[in-house]
């Protein structure tokens, strides 16, 4: 029967006893299911969970609070065998805000360790707490009812509990009748509370909307647009309810494209298009009927003051479209979409809407699904995070060993196979010449090197600029068309920068998407994402071109197969430079052998050199493919991570030493100590960020050893200790 009732209203409910162990859980939540995978409640949410029963107790009614997760949940006391246990209803997030924090988490934070397909399984989402204090306050009025055999009592939420009277084994009835409350009541009010707003305005006659003409889409023609009346569409507000109960089973795109069919059918619209936020502007994610498939430029900026206006008056902001006749010119209703107080996405209407009720309903319908899109949106991002990673994970591992015949050939097709690119070509700075040369080709029809110099009709461009390039249709952009022995099978593609610090080094060039679709700006991101590991691959390639095993050897420690200083060194001074520059994070750790004289003396240097690769081999396999890691000298190690973040690069220190404390060594358990210093305002110089790492691997080693010290979490009279 909590089945039942956990399905009816959406919510979980657990059973708790004073221990902290769930006796009985439904519908729970997957990040709680997650989190305490047994039931048992540990960690954080020992303090809300753990304490339910406590706090419960004490206040002698019902308790609401939120926990570490962002969770909204509510418990109350009652009895199960005659002992004491707490019943939690909610689990649920009522604020967008709080479930960003928890994709941000698992993106990057305490969370990473988890897989995101387990923690977002089955996320629970209300409008309100009202949702979570109805159901509670719901059952406990039914259950004042119930008599045990010593004691009649009624309770009520602000209501002392003087001793417990709610029998956990007499409950099941009362649940059922709550259930079917629940139900009837759920069938007679939406689910969302700006949802009920909007839809006691639904039941208005609405008035017919004005024929107009517009401009055909393609032909310049004008088409004759014929809206039909629609208050009989929308008098049905059963329907409405359906609808936003349906959006949070979608993922958000598609959730977008159910909204713009939505609104077409209640309306009679035909021309709808849903925006995003990117960078400053809006850009379309997805249209509708004439403007499906199409291109719409605003000529409005995020930051307008006509939008937050435009949110609070509950109207749209009318655009005019540019045109020298302005009897052919076309009005766009634009419905900012709000999330808290930023505008995250629009919808814009290009049918006339003359009824100002109307507007006022589309307007109402944007705000009431903004907090589940954004939901949408986030959940989407977690899962398209993790997946990105993946790939990356997967790419850095394959281009790893550089032993193969054809070096540059299995970078540039490792590159093609990841962005699903049938056609891509390779091109290094050669320093001495300043020329781009073209290291490697994948499915040409012809040799490029036989015909003008490569790159100077895109790579050139995109090379001095620094910046990649995403093109749809090249014939839009001005460029040269390219010779038709080329023989391209799209018009679609994808050029960026390969930089090495501030130094640009490459160009790699990404054509005819095995799909057949248009690069965008997905490809793009996994473009960035591995561009960094490129670099590195083609540095360390280079060192072996220039100068050959010789040179190679000046900067490669004979012992580990790592780095040496020289190299660590003069790779911290590029990327000191690029943060300063550009401002983006980076950190750097020293890592030392705890006790390896010891060691050395114990079991001999031969044995302690063994000992070394083994922690060289485990930091090797522990890092991304853009890290750096370099034998610093004896047994201490340093790692440079660009573009990382002070709490990244704390967890990556922890993940390398606990990996050499788990490592099998063949004398004995070996352990590290690690310090970690971050680029910041204060720090941020080639010298300073190599002795406060070493300031904070002191420390590490004076407080036990077999730990990590971040530099900036040091009290101030100890960074100079």
């Amino acid at each position: 029967m909590l089945d039942r009732l956990a399905d009816e209203s959406g919510l979980a409910i657990a059973i708790v006893d004073a221990s902290g162990i769930e006796t009985s859980v439904s519908n729970d939540n997957s990040i709680c299911r997650t989190l305490n995978p047994d039931g048992e409640i540990t960690g954080r949410c020992a303090d809300f969970c753990g304490k339910a029963l406590e706090k419960a107790t004490e206040a002698g009614k019902s308790v609401g609070f939120v926990c570490h997760a962002g969770l909204d949940c509510r418990a109350v006391a009652m009895t199960s065998d005659e002992r004491p246990v707490a019943a939690i209803v909610g689990r649920t997030f009522i604020k967008a805000d709080h479930y960003r924090i928890a994709t941000e988490r698992a993106m990057k934070g305490d969370w990473q360790k988890y897989s995101p397909a387990d923690l977002f399984e089955n996320v629970l989402l209300s409008g309100s707490t009202a949702e979570i204090e109805k159901a509670m306050d719901q059952l406990i009025d039914m259950a004042v009812t119930i008599e045990t055999a010593e004691i009649k009592h009624d309770i009520a939420v602000d209501t002392p509990i003087k001793k417990p009277v709610i029998t956990f084994e007499k409950i099941a009835d009362v649940i059922a009748e709550l259930a079917e409350k629940l139900n009837k009541t759920r069938t007679e009010k939406p689910k969302f509370p700006d949802a009920e707003r909007y839809i006691a305005q639904i039941g208005q006659p609405a008035s017919e909307l004005v024929v107009e003409s517009i401009e055909g889409p393609d032909t310049g023609q004008v088409v004759e647009q014929t809206v039909e009346p629609v208050a009989e569409r929308v008098s049905d507000a059963s329907a409405w309810r359906s609808f936003f109960g349906s959006l949070l089973s979608k993922d958000h795109l598609p959730a977008c494209e159910a909204i713009l069919q939505f609104i077409a059918s209640h309306y009679g619209f035909r021309s709808l298009v849903w925006l995003e936020r990117r960078d400053k502007r809006f850009e379309d994610l997805t249209g509708y009927g004439t403007l499906e498939g199409r291109k719409v430029k605003l000529g409005i900026a995020i930051d307008d003051p006509r939008l937050p206006e435009a949110v609070a008056n509950e109207m749209p902001v009318e655009l005019v479209e540019r045109n020298n006749d302005p009897q052919r010119s076309r009005t766009m209703y634009l419905f900012p979409v709000p999330v808290g107080s930023d505008i995250a996405s629009a919808l814009a209407v290009l049918d006339p809407i003359a009824d100002d009720k109307i507007k006022h309903q589309i307007a109402r319908l944007c705000h009431s699904v903004a907090p589940q899109l954004e939901i949408l949106r986030l959940r989407g991002e977690v899962s398209r995070r993790d997946s990105l990673a993946q790939a990356v994970r997967r790419f850095s591992e394959t281009i790893k060993s550089d032993n193969t015949d054809d070096f540059w050939l299995h970078l540039t097709l490792t590159s093609a196979e990841l962005l699903q690119s049938e056609r891509a070509s390779l091109m290094v700075l050669d320093e001495k010449s300043g020329t781009l040369e073209l290291k490697a080709v994948v499915g040409a029809h012809l040799d490029l090197s036989d015909g003008p110099e490569p790159g100077e009709r895109v790579s050139r461009i995109v090379f001095e600029k620094g910046k990649p390039a995403v093109v749809a249709d090249v014939s839009t952009t001005g460029l040269q068309p390219a010779p038709d022995d080329r023989r391209y099978k799209t018009s679609s593609f994808i050029s960026s920068p390969v930089a090495l610090g501030d130094r640009n080094i490459a160009v790699i060039n990404f054509t005819d998407k095995a799909s057949g679709a248009n690069f965008d700006r997905r490809d793009l991101e996994l473009i960035r994402a591995i561009t960094p590991q490129i670099a590195i691959a083609i540095d360390r390639a280079g060192l072996k071109e220039r100068a050959g095993e010789f040179e190679q050897l000046a900067v490669t420690d004979a012992l580990t197969g790592l780095l040496n200083r020289r190299y660590i060194e003069e790779r911290l001074l590029e990327e000191v430079k690029r943060s300063n520059r550009h401002g983006y994070p980076m950190s750097f750790l020293m890592l030392d052998v705890d006790h390896f004289k010891s060691y050395n003396d114990q079991f001999g240097h031969p044995a302690g050199d063994i000992a070394l690769k083994l922690v060289a081999n485990v930091i090797r396999e522990t890092l991304r493919g853009a890290d750096v890691a370099a034998r610093f000298g004896g047994e201490e190690f340093a790692i440079l991570l660009p573009q990382t973040t002070d709490d990244e690069a704390s967890m990556i220190a922890e993940r390398i030493r606990s990996n050499i404390e788990t490592t099998q060594f063949p004398r004995r358990a070996v352990t590290v100590s690690i310090g970690v210093a971050s680029c910041s305002s204060e720090l941020c110089s080639v010298n300073g960020l190599i002795e406060a790492a070493d300031i904070a691997l002191y420390d590490a080693k004076h407080k036990g050893r077999n730990s990590v010290r971040l530099f900036a979490e040091m009290p101030a009279d100890e960074r100079h200790n």
